[in-house]
């Protein structure tokens, strides 16, 4: 802490601060309810001995923010606190949207405080480097983890240590039935075949015993993808490290760790803040508008529209098939609903969907056991949902502290009947005191451990439903810049990219072909249509890109592909590279004939790498000084050959791209359905999208080329084919 503060009044200092940011200055008086509930946590947090936990956490978000390093609003329970909130370590506020800090901290359960932080995958490991200067190399480590012999593996390894050959040991590996957490003995119970070759073949046997007593060891040592520890005192006064390629690691596991007192952290990358990063700097960058969240209602019903029509592709948490569906189903209208959907969808939650979608739409149809029940489960329209509402019901209904609800809510998620039996008679006689019939209170309580398994933390669920809402903002308001973002944080990945390509399609965005006269590296927004990046063409690197970028300012206007890669870094240059950026259409605005601009390839790469290594020896005669001159100023002509054609330059776009981005090999026959409906009626929404045709000699049929793949045929009224 800054000099003549202790470290408890450096962070009441911090959160005081903070509390008059996000609520105003009347959130100071003693008597309100943002004051109070701050004082109860801060005391908590003093008692348990963690106030340097939340400055320690506080310390490297800040850093994180202050340095444009983007931040996630928050993960699992830590979102349930208000100091966490004050300290804009998360960004959900957690008495507006009833987060209870007790399911993160519980001074009745003492245990250590697990903040798990989200960070811009690009930058994540600047976050470390942080951490790493701030308290010492020799104090932060990254941790083991161990990859085990599962069953297939260790018959695999074992066959190939008895020098089986590869194909006797895939067949006995084959024959281990696929199922979550199968062991060898149980594959000889269910596969019959299996136990059979084991008493008869001696290889098999010996394969399966030796496979067997090395089931479940250790096969394998890798760092923890996101945990880090850090310690007061050097690591190695505290447990053993082991260094490998990735640097120092320590040679317990997480769980050891964290059972040593040991301080760990989870630092996550995530992809979805790396796009709405890339998003608001096109969008600042396009419209001059300064995007931010952290003032911003979560209220816009544009937004919820959207959801509800279903195109969720991109947002985070909504974009599978399922929870599409679940969303058009629902008709999301407020924040509630987004945060109610991600808790629900999932295995046992989901049977609850029906009847949440239906007392949505049918508020008469909310029952509650008693009255009581209303404050509580009014949000989610009389469903229980959440670890909290349980926690909830057993504090205001059965008259438990906060503190020890959460361990009736915990004995009933692990079905611990002694406690749960224990805990219910009281419960009940609470209820009963309160004013809820012994009746309606047994049953709430056999409702809420039938569900209490289930249930899911609504702090979890609350935080990501804010990027949730973020991602579809930036959507709704601003698609081309958020699309641009979304299809660069999948370059490289042909089959996200063609969707995305085609969820740009049906929003009417229009998409312009890499380029390397106009292209970014990354894919770009400009003019109110998206261009490919050049990162996104097969074969090609960021280090040529950066050339072609640096090397293009000095030929601006040029259409001469020799003058253009003679512009290019030769250290940079390849031919393949090149090659595979023609293929795509990026040299189309230097010369539109690709087939000529792949007949000279070889000669332009070679040339320009021949005149830079001799320019570079600095060892020219005078005959070669002349020569040097006359072919850098006479190019060779191009060749006198027809340009591919458009099947073979689509083709060639699918290769290098993954998408066919200049049309589509089924856009000649939607030409030929238009032109064939003589009679009856025709109508086209566009390409890829579904149509209707009939004629006198056909009968009316729905298409949906979107569906088709090369070689499928199209067959109208037996005239048309394709």
């Amino acid at each position: 802490p800054p000099d003549g503060k202790t470290t408890d009044e450096y962070l009441r200092e911090l959160c005081y601060k903070g509390l008059v940011k996000r609520y105003g200055a009347e959130a100071m008086d003693p008597v309100s309810g943002y004051r109070q509930r701050l004082e109860t946590e801060l005391k908590v947090i003093e008692d348990m001995g963690y106030v340097e936990y939340f400055l320690i956490v506080w310390d490297f978000i800040d850093y994180a923010k202050r340095n444009g390093i983007a931040v996630g609003p928050g993960r699992g329970s830590a979102a349930g606190s208000i100091v966490s909130y004050c300290l804009y370590i998360t960004e959900i506020d957690p008495i507006k949207y009833s987060l209870i800090f007790e399911r993160f901290l519980n001074p009745e359960r003492v245990s250590m405080p697990d903040i798990d932080i989200d960070f811009c995958i690009e930058r994540r490991q600047e976050v470390i480097d942080y951490v790493i200067r701030k308290y010492g190399k020799d104090k932060v480590s990254q941790i083991i983890t161990f990859g085990t012999l599962k069953a297939k593996a260790a018959v695999r390894d074992i066959a190939r240590a008895l020098d089986a050959t590869y194909a006797e040991g895939d067949a006995i590996a084959k024959a281990i039935p696929n199922e979550l957490g199968i062991t060898i003995a149980k594959a000889l119970e269910m596969n019959p075949d299996l136990r059979q070759r084991y008493e008869t073949e001696p290889l098999v046997k010996q394969v399966l015993d030796l496979s067997m007593a090395l089931e479940g060891l250790p096969r394998h040592a890798s760092t923890h993808a996101a945990g880090i520890v850090i310690s007061k005192m050097p690591l190695d006064e505290y447990v053993p490290l082991y260094s490998s390629d990735k640097g120092v690691a320590t040679q317990f596991n997480m769980t050891t760790i964290e059972e040593l007192g040991l301080l760990k952290m989870d630092f996550l990358g995530l992809r979805n803040l790396t796009v709405i990063r890339d998003a608001l700097r096109m969008i600042k960058e396009n419209h001059g508008v300064d995007i931010d969240f952290s003032s911003m209602d979560m209220d816009d019903p544009e937004v919820y529209r959207l959801i509800a029509d279903g195109n969720t592709m991109g947002i985070f948490q909504l974009e599978s098939g399922g929870m599409t569906d679940f969303m058009k189903n629902l008709r999301p209208s407020c924040f509630e609903d987004i945060v109610a959907g991600i808790a629900l969808y999932r295995p046992g939650p989901m049977d609850s969907i029906p009847k949440y979608i239906d007392n949505k739409k049918n508020p008469d149809h909310v029952k509650y056991v008693d009255p009581h029940l209303e404050h509580i489960l009014g949000v989610t329209y009389g469903c229980l949902i959440y670890q909290e509402q349980v926690m909830q019901i057993v504090r205001d209904l059965g008259g438990y502290s906060f503190g020890r609800s959460d361990l009736v809510r915990r004995a009933m998620s692990k079905k611990k009947m002694g406690v749960m039996l224990e805990d219910g008679n009281i419960e009940i006689a609470g209820c009963v005191r309160n004013g809820v019939p012994a009746a309606a209170a047994k049953v709430i309580f056999d409702d809420m451990v039938s569900f209490a398994s289930y249930a899911f933390n609504k702090s979890h669920a609350a935080a990501y439903a804010v990027i949730s809402y973020q991602t579809a903002y930036l959507k709704c308001h601003y698609p081309v810049e958020f699309m641009a973002a979304l299809m660069t944080s999948v370059a490289g990945d042909a089959k996200h990219t063609a969707d995305y390509v085609r969820n740009c399609r049906e929003m009417g965005i229009k998409l312009a072909p890499p380029s390397v006269v106009k292209s970014e590296k990354n894919f770009s927004a400009k003019d109110g249509r998206i261009r490919f990046g050049m990162l996104s063409v097969k074969n090609v690197g960021e280090g040529i890109i950066d050339a072609i970028i640096e090397g293009r300012r000095t030929v601006e206007g040029t259409h001469d592909i020799y003058e253009f890669i003679d512009a290019i870094d030769a250290g940079e240059l390849n031919r393949k590279a090149i090659e595979s950026l023609i293929r795509a259409g990026a040299f189309d605005d230097i010369n539109p004939n690709r087939a000529q601009l792949m007949a000279v390839c070889d000669d332009a790469v070679q040339r320009a790498q021949k005149r830079a290594k001799q320019g570079s020896k600095a060892q020219i005669s005078l005959f070669q000084l002349d020569e040097f001159a006359d072919e850098a100023i006479m190019a060779p002509e191009l060749p006198k050959v027809a340009d591919y054609s458009k099947d073979t330059k689509l083709a060639m776009e699918k290769e290098m791209l993954g998408v066919y981005l200049s049309g589509h090999p089924l856009d000649e026959y939607e030409e030929l359905i238009r032109n064939y409906t003589t009679a009856g009626t025709a109508e086209l929404t566009g390409g890829g999208e579904e149509f209707t045709t009939g004629g006198e000699d056909a009968d009316s049929m729905v298409i949906n080329t979107s569906k088709f793949k090369d070689g499928d045929m199209v067959i109208l009224g037996g005239m048309i084919s394709g």
